[in-house]
């Protein structure tokens, strides 16, 4: 398509979030696809926005980039006016609204979860292209969203702790990659607590997925 990059195209993917009662989980793949290529295989889809807010991205990689970087640079501008941190619901009020804007001229094509911590507690919510913002205990994003929700429908509990749901969502993108061909080329897993974001170890992720 003349005038798109090949960046711009890349696409397709499984993300996973969930909360727990010690903090929240995210997880995604590494695989971009473009149409039934393998654009790329080792892309980062678990963006930091801040050192308590992670985004997972999903749909076109150029346009999950501009957003980050986008709402990256917002809520620094805010902390700095402010001079607090950005609630969780206002923050994702705000990206809710960078993407409504948008939803008529050059709408950006992705499903985004927004996960982090802030003085009400824990919070996971998903955004859509359309500005939709919706808050919930446990989202998956991208094509393989559906094998991803069968794992945290018969696994998720509310009140698990935070290992239990590093098991889970590991084990909900593995389910994607058996049977999605546009997740796979390794999973990415992070934790967010009082403390900070932490990505959990490749071999603690091998030894789930493996049992």
């Amino acid at each position: 398509m003349e005038g798109i990059s090949k960046d711009e195209m890349k696409h397709g993917t499984t993300t996973v979030g969930l909360v727990t009662k010690e903090g929240v989980v995210v997880a995604a793949d590494k695989r971009a696809t473009m149409g039934y290529l393998i654009a790329h295989k080792n892309v980062d889809k678990v963006v930091e926005i801040t050192n308590k807010i992670l985004m997972t991205t999903a749909g076109m990689v150029g346009d999950a980039q501009m957003i980050a970087k986008y709402l990256k640079a917002e809520l620094e501008l805010y902390e700095i006016r402010k001079g607090r941190p950005i609630t969780m619901k206002a923050a994702s009020t705000l990206l809710a609204n960078i993407l409504y804007g948008n939803r008529f001229s050059v709408p950006f094509y992705v499903q985004l979860l927004l996960a982090g911590v802030d003085d009400s507690g824990y919070h996971l919510y998903s955004l859509g292209p359309d500005g939709s913002n919706l808050e919930d205990k446990f989202i998956s994003t991208g094509s393989g969203s559906v094998m991803a929700y069968g794992v945290l429908e018969d696994n998720y509990k509310d009140g698990a702790s935070l290992k239990e749901g590093v098991r889970i969502a590991a084990r909900a993108i593995k389910a994607a990659m058996a049977r999605d061909i546009a997740t796979g080329e390794g999973i990415d897993v992070y934790t967010i607590t009082e403390k900070g974001i932490t990505k959990v170890p490749k071999d603690e992720i091998q030894k789930i997925v493996s049992k």
